[in-house]
């Protein structure tokens, strides 16, 4: 591995909450990982791309992170 993506590695903390999102032109969907790789979600999430699907995005991430 090259120094650059053991640093990366190294910022994974056990305090960690990895995001995923896979983005489309009107809709995205996303799910959340522990630092382990286990899942919070058990299937990928939708948000639509206006406002309204970012502030539901944002609500879900942060309920999450409770």
């Amino acid at each position: 591995m090259k120094s650059t993506q053991n640093k990366k590695i190294e910022q994974v903390k056990e305090t960690s909450m990895i995001v995923g999102i896979d983005v489309g032109s009107e809709k995205h969907y996303f799910r959340a990982f522990n630092w382990r790789g286990i899942e919070f979600t058990r299937k990928p999430i939708p948000f639509s791309n206006s406002m309204a699907g970012f502030d539901m995005f944002h609500s879900a991430v942060a309920e999450l992170m409770e």
